[in-house]
């Protein structure tokens, strides 16, 4: 009983940190409004991957090793933002290529590649593990069981890639594609320069 109420205490921290804006869920709901809702869909696999392979880590100590060595903290921030900023800047400079159909815009990215652009963009953020570390330090007992480091990234997994799945489900909607469509360079010039902000701020960010 007592196994089960902290991970439902850390299955709710992790869902509101999922349900925060991010580079992530922007990323997720372009290509779910720009492409189709399989793409959204792959790239919410792709994040949610991220989310377990973090949260694997931040069982395993990562916090520990990136406060001990503030270099490679400093340098997986600096590759992340410059990531982020590259994907701004991406954004950006095709927010007036028009969209002429379905098949012509699935044939610009593969799912393959709406899977690692996710998986790459959850990765990009290394605060994010620091978070996840954050987490499982206040609400993990002492003494963690084996079992735990099964659990904790497949839940990681399954929070972060079903709510950017609900996201995805829900801007793919006709609707939404329909406005989006409309107001394409407005929208793309908007989530471009939301990224630039993310990106700046985890460069140059406090801890």
């Amino acid at each position: 009983m007592e196994s089960f109420w902290i991970l439902g205490s850390i299955a709710f921290a992790l869902m509101l940190g999922a349900m925060s804006p991010g580079p992530t869920s922007i990323y997720v709901a372009k290509n779910s409004i720009a492409i189709s809702r399989k793409h959204g869909l792959f790239t919410a696999l792709g994040t949610g991957t991220g989310a377990a392979i973090f949260g694997l880590l931040a069982v395993l100590g990562l916090q520990a090793f990136l406060l001990a060595v503030p270099s490679a903290y400093l340098a997986l921030k600096i590759c992340g933002g410059l990531y982020l900023l590259w994907l701004a800047a991406k954004i950006i400079k095709h927010a007036k290529d028009p969209i002429e159909s379905n098949n012509d815009t699935n044939s610009q990215m593969s799912l393959r590649r709406a899977f690692s652009t996710g998986l790459i963009t959850q990765l990009s953020n290394p605060k994010i593990a620091i978070v996840l570390a954050s987490i499982f330090t206040a609400l993990l007992p002492k003494e963690i069981p084996a079992y735990y480091y099964f659990v904790l990234p497949i839940l990681c997994f399954f929070i972060d890639a079903g709510w950017c799945s609900l996201v995805a489900v829900a801007l793919s909607a006709e609707k939404p594609r329909r406005v989006y469509l409309k107001f394409k360079a407005i929208f793309d010039r908007i989530a471009g320069g939301v990224m630039t902000l993310l990106g700046l701020k985890l460069i140059f960010g406090m801890k």
